[in-house]
């Protein structure tokens, strides 16, 4: 199993409180305004307050599958993952998924299990995705084996950000790893421990992130 550097765990713990900032802080300022505006002129602050709420929950249940070790139960299925990642980007309605959340990607055939790791390694490859649609667009997931999925990510200007392809192959000095890029580095590490394969490609306003079992 691939160690990891502590400053790996710096900079990936910087990138998590760096995307809860905002919803948490949205629920302080939604509070502030209720005590600032009266009882009366509550309904503004309270619907900012439910809506950073759920984003901080969704965001805090996307990284704990990504993440956390209970990410790694084979009993995690797809539609969990899809789940997970709506709750994120349904709000603003930018990015949308056009796969099928019941799909039986990753099923083995015989054994009717998944492997261990499976779901981290689904969720991590749709942040990437997601990562890489800086004007929105689209998410789908295609499988033709239960050895193999493919995420692909449609949208105007869509690429991968700079340093990813090294991150993801783990050709990046730790020294020169950057928040940006973190996410693509620890899913290199997780498709490495779980025994998955990874490879990147694009095209003209599209990725593709395919994966082998």
């Amino acid at each position: 199993m691939p160690s990891i550097d502590f400053r790996v765990l710096e900079i990936l713990t910087s990138k998590i409180c760096h995307d809860l900032i905002s919803p948490i802080g949205a629920v302080n300022n939604g509070v502030e305004f209720i005590q600032e505006m009266g009882a009366e002129n509550a309904a503004d602050g309270l619907d900012l307050i439910a809506f950073s709420a759920q984003q901080a929950s969704a965001k805090l249940q996307a990284f704990r599958m990504a993440y956390g070790a209970g990410g790694a139960d084979n009993s995690i299925k797809p539609e969990d993952v899809y789940n997970a990642i709506d709750a994120i980007i349904a709000p603003d309605n930018k990015i949308k998924q056009i796969w099928d959340k019941s799909t039986p990607i990753g099923l083995n055939e015989e054994t009717f299990e998944r492997p261990t790791g499976f779901a981290k390694v689904l969720i991590g490859a749709l942040f990437l995705a997601i990562d890489s649609l800086p004007k929105g667009g689209t998410l789908n997931v295609t499988h033709a084996t239960d050895k193999d999925f493919t995420v692909t990510a449609s949208g105007e200007n869509a690429d991968f950000r700079d340093g990813n392809r090294q991150a993801l192959a783990l050709k990046i000095p730790e020294t020169d790893l950057e928040p940006k890029n973190v996410h693509a580095y620890i899913l290199g590490l997780l498709t490495q421990t779980y025994g998955f394969s990874i490879t990147l490609d694009n095209a003209q306003n599209s990725v593709t992130i395919a994966v082998k079992l």
